[in-house]
């Protein structure tokens, strides 16, 4: 089902477009390349992240095809996408318009209420790319699908991902998609709250739970993700939510469960390896997160006794 956006501007001011071969660019020189590996050198949050419970490096994860089916197959300036992308029907059109659109009302919800909250808040970069890309989280490749680099505050999208997440693990339609942008979002709050930090530190202090601070990372973006739906939906330049909308994200939050992809992959299941939760508990943050309205309600830590 389609996503109803109360208008169709699009800003394209804070996007990053690398398809192409080489992009935009921001302004903010080069990337550095990090180096070290594991979960604390190399940190990328992955949606489908540890497919087979590793550390975020992107290796052992089902090889997701690369190319550019989504894009427009030629490199575009900034003003040129920014044409593209506001013309008529252009969110109806083009995929990489209608997350950019996505991405906008995130930015801008989270800008008003962390306002409100009196808290501290900068908006992160969404940065498209193909094939392979730099980040000063390491070096990636469109394999790895969608993922937030908190080095660069960025969030990283291959839109052919989105299909492939589609045809493979059942997660289908527009709203699905803004649920991924809208978890990598989640992410991004962590780093400008200090979460992400705290949660670093204590990975490093006691390594045999860091799975289940890896878990509760991720329950607490989808969270975020549904805390953000209600929130967008409130705006009156947000989103017109339907419950089918809903459902589609819910069910892509159950497609990415570990405990899914690791029956698909292996045919069975290995609970000790989770670093991203089960279909259960994704689908039950993202609900919370949505019922509630509140990024207060979103603390898996507690929950988990972390």
């Amino acid at each position: 089902m389609g996503i109803e956006f109360d208008d169709d501007r699009v800003d394209v001011g804070g996007v990053d477009d690398r398809r192409g071969g080489g992009g935009i660019g921001l302004g903010r020189g080069g990337v550095a390349i990090g180096g070290g590996a594991g979960v604390v050198g190399l940190v990328i949050y992955l949606l489908v992240a540890v497919l087979g419970g590793n550390s975020g490096d992107g290796s052992g994860l089902p090889q997701l095809g690369a190319g550019s089916a989504n894009s427009t197959g030629k490199q575009e300036s900034r003003q040129e996408l920014s044409d593209r992308c506001n013309t008529e029907g252009a969110l109806d059109e083009y995929t990489d318009c209608r997350l950019i659109k996505v991405y906008d009302i995130a930015d801008e919800t989270w800008d008003d209420e962390f306002g409100k909250r009196g808290l501290e808040y900068r908006p992160a970069t969404l940065v498209f790319f193909n094939d392979a890309v730099s980040t000063g989280c390491g070096q990636a490749s469109a394999q790895v699908g969608p993922f937030y680099c908190p080095a660069g505050e960025e969030i990283y999208l291959d839109l052919d991902f989105l299909d492939q997440l589609q045809r493979e693990y059942g997660a289908e339609g527009e709203f699905a998609q803004a649920y991924i942008v809208a978890h990598e979002y989640g992410h991004h709050l962590q780093t400008v709250l200090g979460t992400e930090q705290q949660v670093r530190k204590a990975q490093q202090a006691d390594p045999e739970q860091e799975n289940e601070y890896s878990v509760a990372m991720e329950l607490q973006a989808d969270c975020y993700a549904g805390v953000w739906s209600t929130l967008a939906d409130q705006r009156s330049s947000g989103i017109d939510l339907t419950k089918d909308n809903v459902a589609e994200a819910q069910r892509a939050a159950e497609a990415v469960g570990d405990d899914r992809i690791q029956k698909k992959a292996t045919g069975r299941v290995d609970q000790d390896s989770w670093t991203h939760g089960s279909a259960e508990q994704r689908r039950q943050w993202f609900t919370t997160g949505y019922s509630s309205g509140d990024i207060d309600q979103c603390d898996p830590f507690r929950t988990m006794g972390l």
